[in-house]
Order: C-alpha cells, then structure tokens, then sequence
C-alpha cells in the first residue's frame, strides 16, 4: 500500500496585530464606543486576535491510500462544522457540510475532509465560492469519479441586519464528475446528506 502524504498551507497573510488593534481601537471609538470603560479597554486587542484567528487556515497534512479493496462507492463526511466570515459586511456565517466522494485510485483519510473544508471556511468567503473550492480542490487532489459538496449556514449579515431572517439557512451544492452527470448517484448523494427527506 502506497500512503501519500502532503503538506497542505494556504498562503498565510502578514499578521500585525498592533496595527489592527490600533484600527479596531479606531473603529469603536467612530462608532461612539467609550473605550474608557474598564470593561471595553482590551476590547480592540480581543476583536483583532478575534478576527485573525478567522482568517487564518490551519496547515494539515493530506494524507491519501491506495484504493486497494477498489471500494467503488460513497465516502461522506456529514455535518462538518463551518464557520467563515462574509467579505461583504465581515460577519461571521456558521453552519454544517456535507462532503462526499466516489472514489477512484485513492481514498482519502477521513478527517482530512475536515481539515480541506476549514482550510476554504477561513478567510473571507461568499457560500457558493467556497462549497466549489472544496469540491474543485478534492477533484484536483483525488481524481476520484465523483464529488458532492452542499453547505447548510446561517449568516449573520441576514440574521442581525437588513431583512433580520432569523432562522433563515442557505444552502448550497456543488456536484462534479458522476454524482453531476448520473440522477441515481446524485440522488444519493443528496438523501445521505439528509437533504432527499425535506
């Protein structure tokens, strides 16, 4: 059996967190909060370490195996927790992934579909990007004869302002190779990611 494995990083963004504290400080205090307050002092300090910690990916390892056994059918990580920061109004977006895959030579270690829809959720992200990123990179990765990805999330920038949905989830899907191009497969797919009974 042949164990690959690869060391997996996002380009990591230059970090000043004085200048952001500094710009968090500046922030608050435009928008009439009293930093004074003894309570709110560290706050500029907590918001900037806050937000660095959101945009940064942890780097893993993807380990992948030989497809020994030819096992031919769905692999599927459910309710993988998200949370990702919208880039247009820079609130928090949190819910669940459902990620799958129909493997071809390799398989995948399972806890590295974890660790690739992380890698994607930080940063900032708009929903229908990021579900493709993950299905695109598995592809690129596994070439495995299928991949499914659907999101289920909760935005803040919905739920807290402007139209204030409370409750409102959005989902999205991305289907490439056999679970796009044949029904029965994607039917699948979709009722093991608990979306065929609603």
């Amino acid at each position: 059996m042949t164990v690959t494995a690869k060391h997996v990083a996002n380009v990591s963004p230059v970090r000043n967190l004085p200048a952001a504290t500094a710009a968090a400080a500046a922030f608050l205090e435009a928008l009439g909060v009293d930093l004074s307050v003894e309570s709110l002092q560290e706050t500029p300090a907590r918001m900037a370490r806050a937000y660095a910690d959101l945009l940064t990916a942890r780097e893993f390892k993807l380990t992948t195996f030989d497809n020994d056994e030819g096992y031919d059918e769905l692999v599927m990580a459910r309710n993988i927790p998200i949370r990702s920061v919208c880039e247009h109004h820079l609130l928090p977006f949190t819910g669940v992934a459902h990620v799958g895959y129909l493997p071809a030579s390799r398989i995948l270690g399972l806890s590295k579909l974890a660790r690739v829809v992380e890698m994607f959720a930080h940063g900032t992200q708009v929903q229908e990007r990021l579900t493709k990123q993950i299905a695109d990179w598995l592809t690129k990765e596994l070439q495995p004869n299928g991949v499914g990805v659907v999101i289920e999330a909760e935005h803040l920038c919905m739920t807290l302002r402007g139209v204030q949905a409370v409750g409102a989830n959005t989902i999205t899907s991305t289907m490439l190779g056999v679970l796009r191009d044949d029904a029965r497969s994607r039917s699948e797919f979709l009722a093991a990611a608990g979306l065929g009974r609603r």
